[in-house]
C-alpha cells in the first residue's frame, strides 16, 4: 500500500495553517517562535513531496529545503538570542514588549 502525494500535501497545509493560526493568536515570543518553525517545517515537506519520484521526481526541492534548514538554523540562532535578551530583563515577556531592547 503506498500513500498517494495528496495525503503529504493535506499534512503540510495543516500543519501549516496551525502554524499560522498560532502566530496571529498567541502573544508568547517562544510560541510564536514555534509557530514560525512549524511553519517552515510544512514548506519543507511540500518540496520533499513535489520532489519525490511520485510527483515531479526533481531533485531542486531537496536542494531548496537545504537552503531552507540553513536559515532556519540561522533564524534559532538569532531568534533565541533576541528572546534570551527580552526573557532577561522581563520573566513574563510577550510580543509587545519587545520595544525594551531600544538602546
Amino acid at each position: 500500500m503506498t500513500i498517494s502525494p495528496n495525503w503529504y500535501l493535506i499534512v503540510g497545509a495543516v500543519l501549516f495553517t496551525i502554524g499560522a493560526v498560532g502566530l496571529l493568536v498567541r502573544r508568547n515570543v517562544l510560541v510564536m517562535f514555534m509557530c514560525v518553525e512549524l511553519m517552515l517545517n510544512a514548506a519543507n515537506l511540500t518540496f520533499i513531496t513535489f520532489a519525490g519520484p511520485r510527483a515531479l521526481d526533481d531533485i531542486g526541492g531537496q536542494s531548496v529545503v537545504f537552503f531552507v534548514m540553513v536559515v532556519a538554523a540561522a533564524e534559532v540562532v538569532v531568534g533565541l538570542g533576541i528572546i534570551v535578551a527580552i526573557y532577561r530583563r522581563r520573566a513574563g515577556a510577550s510580543a509587545d514588549d519587545l520595544h525594551i531592547l531600544k538602546g
